[in-house]
């Protein structure tokens, strides 16, 4: 898989590799844990209408990578496959308010996102 989790000690840094990058343009994304509203490990279905800003979708093959703009919000994808995904939400972030990520493990990469921020409040 072309994706890393990083865990800083104030941020989370989802680092992407390869292919992954290429195709999402995009070579991380980091997320302050005090801009973490909540974690969850669940399938997601891109909206159909969804802009793509910059990034590549092939919707017929579940393939997402980059910067998406739905319903007025910022989305970033990383999945080429439908099976359980992270699924942060976000507040107070400066681009995004989501990041859905595929990743090897998430039930472990979510509550360890979780833990972490537990232990920052």
């Amino acid at each position: 898989m072309g994706r890393e989790v990083h865990f800083g000690k104030d941020e989370i840094t989802l680092k992407l590799n390869g292919v992954t990058c290429f195709f999402a343009l995009k070579r991380k994304v980091t997320m302050p844990y005090h801009t973490i509203k909540s974690v969850y490990v669940d399938y997601f279905d891109a909206p159909q209408w969804m802009l793509r800003m910059p990034g590549t979708s092939i919707s017929p093959l579940n393939i997402y990578e980059g910067s998406f703009k739905y319903a007025n919000e910022w989305y970033f994808l990383s999945y080429e496959r439908r099976e359980p995904l992270v699924i942060m939400e976000l507040q107070g972030h400066e681009k995004y308010h989501y990041v859905i990520f595929q990743i090897e493990d998430p039930v472990s990469v979510a509550a360890e996102i979780r833990k972490r921020i537990r232990n920052l409040e």
